[in-house]
């Protein structure tokens, strides 16, 4: 398998930001890290072993991104406006910065997917509603899409507002989101691991009020997607594969 560690300089965060390339063609795959993980992570945790073969024939590359979290919402000494700040620089990074950066190394200038687990999986469907014409496909994998998870209420603030999937979908009525989210391809995935837990209420409530909006339909592929596997690592392993299983038939 092709690997290189990469890095590039940031202004908008004004610091190094290192990325890793896992494959050698194929559509590039956005990951980001779980709760204030590193680019390392989604390999150290075994999720491009689960995705080799799919690497190894040239279909995916897998583009692992650092992470901000820890400035951002997960910085609880912060107030909330604050926190969703530095959550909008690394936003301006990612689409100004990190996949122009992708599109010089891999020559890729058409849509990209973007993945994730846990708070990557918030922040892959967070980036493709966003900007649904850099992704037009989208794995997320055990994600939560409330900001009140964060920060609690936030009344007013419209910069957590902007960031709160659940919330800002429900007011989405432009035709030029809504088009391109029904050409999407998206996978929404809770593992089996959660049921019967706290989490279970978190994941799923979140998970269904975001696809109780006809704007997706009809680019949804998959809602409740459980997998049999216990435990939380082996269960996104499973989840992926079989994610991108289903692109690999009809798409990639």
């Amino acid at each position: 398998m092709h690997i290189e560690n990469l890095s590039h300089w940031s202004g908008h965060l004004n610091r190094e930001m290192y990325l890793n390339r896992y494959g050698h063609a194929g559509i590039p795959v956005v990951v980001f890290a779980s709760s204030g993980g590193s680019h390392n992570e989604y390999y150290d945790f075994g999720m491009i072993d689960a995705c080799a073969s799919f690497i190894e024939e040239g279909r995916v590359q897998f583009f692992t991104l650092s992470s901000v979290d820890s400035e951002s919402w997960l910085a609880t000494w912060k107030n909330g406006h604050d926190q969703a700040e530095m959550h909008r620089a690394y936003e301006r990074y990612v689409i100004e910065e990190a996949i122009p950066f992708i599109k010089h190394k891999t020559g890729w200038f058409d849509g990209m997917m973007t993945t994730g687990c846990s708070m990557g999986a918030y922040h892959a469907v967070n980036f493709f509603l966003q900007h649904p014409d850099v992704f037009t496909k989208v794995i997320a994998l055990s994600g939560v899409y409330d900001a009140r998870f964060f920060v609690g209420d936030y009344y007013n603030d419209d910069a957590i507002y902007q960031n709160s999937p659940v919330d800002y979908i429900w007011n989405q009525n432009d035709g030029w989101f809504i088009d391109r989210y029904r050409q999407a391809e998206i996978v929404l995935c809770t593992g089996s691991w959660c049921l019967g837990t706290r989490w279970s209420t978190v994941f799923l409530q979140a998970q269904r009020r975001l696809l109780t909006r006809n704007k997706f339909q009809p680019g949804l592929l998959n809602g409740d997607m459980m997998s049999p596997t216990t435990g939380n690592g082996g269960a996104n392993k499973c989840l992926i594969s079989l994610a991108i299983s289903i692109y690999k038939r009809s798409y990639l």
